[in-house]
């Protein structure tokens, strides 16, 4: 496990190193792995991470009605679908595919999941976004809070994934314990830890990668 003043180094660097832009970049962090066979779904990682320091805008949709609409309006959620609306993307591809693609975690009351399945489940499954089950006693607003401050990891089959860890605007020292954060988790769901994980990268969205490991 790299200690976490060389990551926050490489982070510096790639912050020093990246071109001035008039508009807040994002920090992108990129992990390869090594001897580890992604064809086996056993193997790959799937993982919702809770960072120590939120920096994004995620966007977070609820599916569902009465009372969870009600907890998501007052959590400020950024869209809520209802049966109907559901049943009408199913005729949407296009729609479907953009919210898909816009919306980072879907929420979905609990009796309202076979009817996700059937209507968004082409779009949303592949893309490793089917909803987080809520039962009916659950409250979501806690639940929402968390999401917001939380990244997901996906490999699928390949051996090398990106996701986002800050932005220019955040100190150095809290993107490299977001960093941290993040390889701890990897580490652990890696059958050999570290030793699976081959090189690590950071840059922001227009500058050159510095390697961290």
């Amino acid at each position: 496990m790299v200690d976490i003043t060389s990551i926050q180094k490489a982070v510096k660097t790639a912050l020093e190193k990246a071109p001035e832009r008039k508009f807040r970049e994002s920090v992108d962090l990129t992990v390869n792995l090594r001897n580890i066979d992604m064809s086996q779904p056993k193997n790959r990682i799937d993982e919702t991470v809770l960072l120590p320091h939120g920096f994004d805008n995620v966007k977070i949709a609820v599916l569902g009605k009465g009372d969870i609409v009600t907890q998501a309006k007052e959590a400020n959620v950024d869209l809520i679908l209802g049966p109907e609306d559901i049943e009408r993307l199913g005729g949407e591809p296009r729609e479907a595919r953009k919210i898909a693609d816009e919306y980072r975690f879907f929420l979905a009351e609990t009796a309202m999941m076979p009817l996700v399945g059937r209507y968004l489940g082409v779009r949303l499954g592949p893309r490793g976004k089917m909803p987080i089950p809520i039962s009916q006693a659950t409250d979501i607003r806690p639940i929402v809070q968390r999401l917001r401050n939380s990244v997901k990891i996906r490999t699928k089959d390949k051996k090398v994934f990106h996701t986002k860890v800050g932005t220019t605007a955040m100190d150095p020292a809290e993107i490299a314990e977001n960093i941290d954060t993040i390889l701890r988790r990897v580490e652990s769901v890696l059958e050999s830890g570290a030793m699976n994980i081959h090189s690590v990268y950071v840059k922001t969205t227009m500058g050159p990668a510095v390697r961290v490991i």
